[in-house]
């Protein structure tokens, strides 16, 4: 088979290219050290009501306005259901769920988890402005998913 010669050039440009792309993404993502998620923060999915944090879900402040809510999903609720957060406090979300996968996403944020059974979620977000922030599961989890929600109150 021959190639003409302008052909090889755009074969070797594409693959250098390639090649470039590959190696910036690689390099960067051990240099920065991202990963990805790790089963190192897991639970027994039938024994979350009995293991801490999660027998006590809720809001609790764990420093000068900053604040730690643990909160559970199951069987289309979240619990707990409502929170009031004053306005500028840093939240540091912990989830689990109880039965099946869940989807965590608030409204007006970048919040979006995937909740999985037995395995705890983490995220950290500040609320700069005031108003009500909608949690919605956003993965089909039953015949009840579209009331599956809860309310956060920032003031």
């Amino acid at each position: 088979m021959h190639l003409h010669k302008y052909e090889k050039w755009w074969l070797m440009l594409g693959g250098g290219t390639l090649i470039i792309f590959l190696s910036v993404i690689g390099i960067s993502a051990f240099a920065m050290g991202h990963a990805p998620p790790s089963d190192h923060m897991t639970i027994d999915p039938q024994k979350v009501s009995e293991t801490k944090p999660f027998d006590e879900p809720g809001l609790k402040q764990i420093g000068e306005n900053e604040y730690e809510l643990v909160m559970v999903s199951q069987a289309f609720t979240f619990l707990p259901n409502e929170v009031q957060i004053p306005k500028g406090a840093t939240v540091h979300f912990k989830v689990t769920s109880k039965d099946v996968v869940h989807g965590f996403a608030v409204t007006k944020t970048n919040i979006n988890m995937m909740i999985t059974p037995g395995h705890i979620n983490s995220i950290t977000h500040t609320f700069d402005e005031e108003g009500s922030y909608l949690i919605l599961c956003n993965e089909y989890c039953g015949a009840g998913h579209q009331v599956m929600s809860a309310r956060i109150e920032v003031s």
